[in-house]
């Protein structure tokens, strides 16, 4: 069936989902999680679903209707996913892919990758020519008060996760030594512990900062300095003690591209929705094996657990559950491992959740 499937409609909705623990970063806090849920449906019954991270609410609408407009021009036309990017390869030349477009673009990507697996009755892992494989996650916090969050901290520990993440920069430099020392102090030396700036420095701050934080043996500094500057991060990757992290605002692989040929960075974290979906992350996947970079994902669990399970240099899969107030099945985590589900991407919404949340 899978090479019969037609595109019979596109269908977009805008959810707004309360989280589990509101991410505080440097730059402000994330109390809720704005999507949008994609549904393709097809002329022989199949749907294919996904779903896409708007930031804030403010986007909800314009990217909502945006998707709505690509129902038009996708009509009738094949479930594949490779084709359709390249025809909207030509037809966003030139507004660009950056932003809203390349959001919706990768939703799409992503649903019709769903429905090729649902389709064949294969996880999507099982597509790229893997298989659903336990993955190690690791749990990520936002901005923590160590004393409020002890008792967070240490539940992540006893359910299995072998590494923790948490982020820095809303203070000075005695604020961060102080909570990287009281983490470390509750979570233990065994432990695998991350922090996450959130482009939040600048090079010279971000270099000062990292040399006081290495000795409390951090796996790795995420994004000291701007996504987009590379230099600065090629920079400050030369002077640290500690391996440098970056890759989550990569659009799509040229970004990838520019920042590899930069050196910006030692690790390489993927997000599905930026880099281009299924499809943009297994050309990435490949830049990263032939560059020698780990690869960790960026939310987005339930795609991420697919691609990262047939990438060479997988790495760490990221614990951020943006969309499980709204799944039928939400990801569950085992000894510290996460495993893709199937058939497609292992999505089905939960509609009363979806009707509750609707904006």
């Amino acid at each position: 069936m899978g090479d019969t499937l037609t595109i019979q409609k596109l269908r977009a909705r805008p959810v707004n989902v309360p989280l589990a623990r509101p991410i505080g970063t440097a730059v402000g806090t994330i109390p809720s999680a704005p999507l949008v849920l994609i549904d393709v449906f097809t002329e022989q019954g199949i749907v294919g679903s996904a779903y896409t991270f708007a930031y804030t609410t403010a986007a909800l609408g314009p990217l909502a209707r945006l998707i709505d407009e690509l129902d038009e021009e996708t009509r009738g036309k094949p479930v594949a996913p490779f084709e359709r990017l390249r025809e909207f390869d030509r037809r966003f030349r030139l507004l660009g892919w950056n932003g809203l477009v390349g959001m919706a673009l990768s939703s799409l990507d992503m649903a019709l990758w769903d429905a090729l697996g649902k389709a064949a009755g294969w996880p999507v892992a099982r597509l790229l020519g893997s298989a659903p494989t336990p993955l190690p996650a690791y749990d990520s916090f936002g901005v923590v008060d160590p004393h409020a969050d002890e008792r967070a901290l240490a539940s992540s520990a006893e359910q299995g996760f072998r590494g923790i993440k948490i982020k820095l920069g809303d203070g000075d430099l005695q604020r961060d030594v102080a909570t990287v020392y009281a983490v470390r102090q509750i979570i233990g030396a065994d432990i695998t512990l991350m922090v996450d700036y959130n482009q939040s420095l600048g090079p010279v701050e971000a270099e000062r900062r990292i040399n006081r934080l290495a000795a409390y043996d951090l796996h790795w500094v995420e994004e000291p300095v701007r996504a987009a500057d590379i230099y600065g991060h090629a920079r400050v990757r030369a002077k640290s003690p500690v391996p440098i992290q970056t890759g989550e605002n990569w659009s799509f692989p040229r970004d990838m591209a520019s920042a590899i040929a930069a050196g910006a960075s030692d690790l390489a974290m993927l997000d599905v929705m930026k880099i281009g979906a299924v499809t943009g992350w297994m050309r990435a996947a490949a830049m990263a094996e032939a560059a020698s970079l780990p690869v960790s994902s960026h939310t987005f669990i339930e795609p991420s657990a697919h691609v990262l399970a047939a990438t060479p240099t997988a790495h760490w899969l990221e614990h951020l559950d943006i969309a499980r107030q709204i799944l039928a099945e939400p990801c569950t985590v085992e000894h510290g491992t996460v495993t893709a589900k199937g058939p497609g991407l292992g999505l089905a919404w939960d509609e009363r959740a979806v009707q509750r949340y609707a904006v």
